[in-house]
């Protein structure tokens, strides 16, 4: 065979060969950018778990110290009120508390489950202060889950709304009526009191967080003169759509 042939032929083996470990060169420094990457990625990983873990169990440290600390304090004014309505506002403020504590770690439970507590609390506060409640659930109430962002607001609308009547109302007896049309939630809360809670001059900042709260859950709220006296505080807050 021809020695320049040969030569040649050697020459494009070579090339060959030289093109194929550059190729295996360049794909190698590929496979290593990746797995420093990943490698990097799983470090940040770790270290953004640590400082999430870190900060729920320091929040957890300070719910822990609230509830014991603060929570004792506020059962101490409770018991050593002077007057009930005393009483009720060391009270109002411990479920406030409570509230920010226990359902700050999860999901608070469904429909269901919300009303009962509210329907338990306000029993507990009326009946402290020598007033009835007269507690009405419609049929077929949807069994669905709330997020603790309703169930917060929820809580503390009715709750303010129970503080005015305990405060303001000089009543006797709360009815509250719970049902759902057209996928919303309706409220009815009525006192046989003086009516106070109606004129906007007689219901303070209550009346005003109150509002912004149902505005928050993309809701209305508005008070009226109950048909027998007294206030009647109407709350509508939609069930499906979020805020």
């Amino acid at each position: 065979m021809n020695a320049t042939i040969v030569l040649a032929l050697a020459f494009g083996a070579i090339s060959i060969l030289l093109g194929a470990l550059a190729w295996r060169v360049r794909w190698l420094h590929a496979m290593l950018e990746r797995e420093r990457a990943q490698t990097a990625l799983r470090i940040a990983e770790r270290e953004t778990l640590a400082r999430e873990q870190a900060t729920a169990n320091e929040r957890e440290r300070i719910y822990n110290d609230l509830h014991d600390d603060l929570g004792a304090r506020l059962l101490g004014l409770v018991h050593g009120a002077t007057t009930p309505q005393q009483a009720d506002l060391a009270r109002a403020v411990l479920h406030d508390l409570r509230d920010v504590v226990t359902r700050s770690r999860g999901t608070p439970g469904t429909l269901e489950d919300v009303l009962a507590d509210i329907r338990n609390e306000a029993s507990q506060r009326l009946h402290a202060v020598g007033i009835g409640l007269d507690w009405h659930d419609a049929e077929g109430l949807p069994d669905m889950a709330l997020d603790t962002y309703r169930v917060l607001h929820l809580h503390r609308i009715v709750r303010e709304a129970v503080s005015n009547v305990i405060r303001h109302a000089q009543a006797r007896q709360v009815r509250l009526r719970i049902g759902v049309r057209a996928d919303e939630l309706q409220l009815e809360l009525t006192d046989d009191g003086s009516g106070a809670g109606v004129e906007p001059a007689d219901a303070g900042r209550g009346r005003e967080t109150m509002r912004e709260r149902a505005s928050e859950l993309a809701g209305q709220i508005d008070w009226r003169y109950g048909t027998a006296g007294g206030t009647k505080v109407l709350l509508t807050v939609p069930l499906a759509s979020k805020p």
